[in-house]
């Protein structure tokens, strides 16, 4: 792992063993609606102070994009970090290093006591994903991928499964439950992946969607509008794991359009195809 990664993992997990603390007493959380079926709690809320200071206390010159604040940078103090938010106009339009974080990827799941979220975590340098991170504190399964250096859950190497005939295949999706523009087209593609393969799963956490590409534990993921924080960490790990990500049309512009597609070579073209078919 790199010192950097070392660093994230060091946040991430002083705001996973908070966050399974909470969880104990789910009645006790504060929860707020950022909009229909989008939901905010104070543990979003504590995990992103956490990560913030960790990651700014470290590398105060770093930016940071998180889901609940927007854009941090730090400068350090006599006291730690001084961590200070970001208005629109000044905000750098191309800083050499940019994290982009959430705290708590699956808020839905952890309010239920569904099991399946975690904390997501990417560096990009100069606008390329570099590092990143996932963390799963339920299952304390870590997983992290470097530029160029392969994927690891639980500093053990993955890859993408092996399959290429998609009847064989597990498919993982994500409702869209916050903007349901796209509900009728959606399901129509979910009905014919369903009919054409092995299963669908629907676990309600991108970012361990892509990871479970990564390891092979699903074969090929697709989603419409997601956002930055929801993809961009294990988009890098399913990536350094084999996996070839693209939007809904084949191209490369998925981190910046939210709809994304990720498989093994064979299998993605199979998915793009039956998606093609439905837009």
């Amino acid at each position: 792992m790199t010192p950097i990664l070392t660093t994230a993992f060091k946040a991430a997990r002083k705001a996973g063993h908070m966050m399974t603390r909470a969880a104990g007493n789910l009645d006790a959380i504060k929860v707020d609606s950022k909009a229909f079926n989008d939901f905010v709690s104070d543990v979003d809320r504590e995990a992103e102070a956490i990560i913030l200071d960790s990651l700014l206390y470290s590398h105060p010159d770093h930016l940071i994009r998180s889901e609940e604040g927007g854009y941090f940078t730090g400068s350090k103090s006599r006291d730690g970090v001084e961590i200070r938010q970001l208005s629109a106009a000044e905000v750098p339009a191309k800083p050499e290093y940019e994290w982009i974080i959430d705290p708590l990827d699956g808020t839905t799941n952890f309010l239920h006591g569904h099991k399946q979220y975690a904390i997501s975590m990417a560096l990009l340098h100069k606008g390329v994903l570099a590092e990143a991170l996932v963390f799963a504190p339920e299952y304390n399964d870590l997983y992290t991928a470097s530029r160029g250096q392969g994927a690891l859950l639980n500093d053990k190497r993955i890859r993408v499964s092996n399959r290429i005939e998609l009847p064989q295949c597990l498919i993982a999706t994500g409702f869209p439950v916050v903007d349901q523009s796209m509900m009728d087209t959606y399901l129509a593609i979910l009905k014919d992946f369903l009919a054409k393969t092995a299963g669908g799963r629907r676990e309600g956490a991108a970012s361990l969607d892509l990871c479970h590409v990564a390891s092979g534990r699903v074969d090929g993921f697709f989603e419409f509008n997601l956002k930055p924080w929801d993809i961009a960490a294990g988009a890098l790990i399913a990536k350094e794991a084999g996996a070839i990500i693209t939007d809904m049309h084949g191209e490369g512009d998925w981190l910046e359009s939210g709809d994304i597609v990720a498989a093994n070579p064979k299998v993605l073209a199979q998915m793009l195809q039956i998606i093609g078919a439905h837009l």
